[in-house]
């Protein structure tokens, strides 16, 4: 496909990497001459130095012939504008990041009367999954298929694990983890699909997928249990924290703010009565430690800063908080948190890089299945897909064990209505299936992209 991205920002970035990866002719759009530039040049890509939302600079940019344009400026306003333009003079499709909780009850309305094929919101999807760790917090990252009926967990093994020592074909029939699928291990630098014989050791990165009640099952066998949180401190008072407080609304969580424009927090503590909003400097130790840093359950770093959030979650660690939740933003400190222990760390332009790469390959995707959801693990090492499965797909109406699959793909589960099942050999697809499929080293655009071609 041949995509514009406005907007040369960490999320431009992400997704003019990720896009260019895939195969698409991709056209970076940015009034920064030097963000464009080196953009541009690092990923071999056309880059273009202008408004994004003018008609020339999108003539420019080649946008007679494209595909699809992307709007993910810091400027929701002019990411519409752009969008809107596009759709005007070209009638391409086109997807706008906005931000502002206050267009967030739009969205529907920008994509049936506007004509946005997407609206896609980081922040949202970033607080949504903050949500998710915070009311199940012995995993270190939840993704979720089959609208919530299926997660994938992540989670660190202790050294202590009775699992230690124990093969996957141990732990199915020992432990009776029959609607469990264990898909990944990290360990060190290599990731592993797993089989049968994959010997667990002690602080590997596990990812197993289950639907909700088979997980928390699962946890309380192996005696994985963290408390329930009950309080959470959070630092940073921007878009992610908003959306998070309303998630956590109800969630009987007591929740505190620190937070140093003072606007900010008045407008927070306004928006939410129950919050306690403090205004001040979130990098100020003596703060952390008045508002019970040691004594709460977890702690959510969402300042604008990455290394800001690395040191103040590293703070808490040592002071004693038991869950700790890490935003970042520069995918390139990877390497450098890898070794930190911070628990769990939210990448909120992963998400949004996930959610386009989804909505592009659904439109390359070919009979036979449509792609749902898509996720990268691992730095991108390994992929999570789901699909639903039409009638004509060529894994459908045989047993597992007669596919011929590629090296690095394990069938992870088949939700079958409101049925979630752990894949074995004599497991039968049928029309109508949502399948997830983990792959290592490929990326899918069909399900039956997973079989060896004769």
């Amino acid at each position: 496909m041949n995509i514009i991205i406005v907007g040369g920002g960490k999320v431009g970035e992400k997704l003019a990497a990720q896009l260019n990866a895939e195969g698409n002719n991709v056209t970076i759009v940015d009034q920064n001459a030097v963000t464009t530039k080196a953009i541009a040049n690092k990923y071999d890509i056309m880059g273009v130095i202008g408004n994004g939302a003018s008609r020339g600079t999108q003539k420019e940019a080649g946008i007679d012939k494209t595909d699809l344009l992307i709007a993910v400026t810091g400027n929701d306003e002019l990411n519409l504008l752009s969008c809107l333009m596009a759709k005007k003079s070209a009638g391409c499709r086109t997807i706008a990041r906005l931000k502002n909780p206050e267009y967030n009850t739009d969205s529907l309305y920008f994509q049936n009367e506007l004509g946005l094929a997407m609206v896609i919101n980081p922040e949202l999807a970033a607080a949504k999954e903050i949500a998710r760790i915070l009311n199940f917090p012995s995993a270190i990252k939840i993704e979720t298929f089959a609208k919530g009926r299926v997660e994938l967990l992540t989670f660190k093994l202790p050294e202590d694990s009775p699992l230690v020592g124990m093969s996957v074909k141990d732990v199915a029939i020992k432990l009776r983890c029959s609607t469990v699928t264990f898909c990944t291990v990290e360990r060190g630098d290599d990731v592993f699909i797993t089989n049968g014989n994959f010997v667990f050791e002690g602080k590997d990165i596990i990812s197993i997928i289950a639907a909700p009640s088979g997980a928390k099952s699962f946890f309380k066998k192996i005696d994985y249990q963290i408390q329930p949180i009950k309080s959470a401190l959070i630092v940073g008072g921007g878009a992610i924290t908003y959306y998070l407080l309303e998630l956590l609304e109800n969630s009987g969580i007591k929740c505190t703010v620190v937070e140093k424009d003072a606007a900010r927090c008045s407008e927070l503590a306004t928006e939410f009565e129950k919050v306690t909003v403090i205004n001040a400097d979130p990098s100020d130790e003596d703060t952390l430690r008045e508002e019970g840093i040691g004594q709460a359950d977890a702690f959510v770093a969402l300042t604008g800063l990455d290394e800001e959030n690395i040191l103040l979650s590293l703070f808490a660690k040592k002071s004693g908080s038991r869950k700790l939740i890490t935003k970042i933003n520069r995918i390139d400190f990877d390497d450098i948190t890898k070794h930190l222990e911070l628990d769990s760390i939210v990448y909120p332009k992963n998400i949004t890089a996930d959610n386009i790469v989804r909505y592009v390959r659904a439109i390359n995707n070919r009979k036979g299945s449509n792609i749902e959801t898509v996720y990268k693990l691992f730095k991108g090492k390994v992929e999570a897909a789901q699909f639903t499965v039409s009638a004509d797909s060529p894994i459908v109406g045989k047993p597992l064990m007669e596919l011929s699959l590629k090296p690095g793909v394990l069938i992870a589960t088949i939700q079958r209505g409101k049925t979630q099942i752990a894949p074995r050999g004599q497991d039968v697809i049928q029309d109508g299936d949502s399948v997830v499929i983990v792959t290592k080293g490929l990326s899918l655009n069909d399900i039956s992209d997973i079989l060896n071609k004769k």
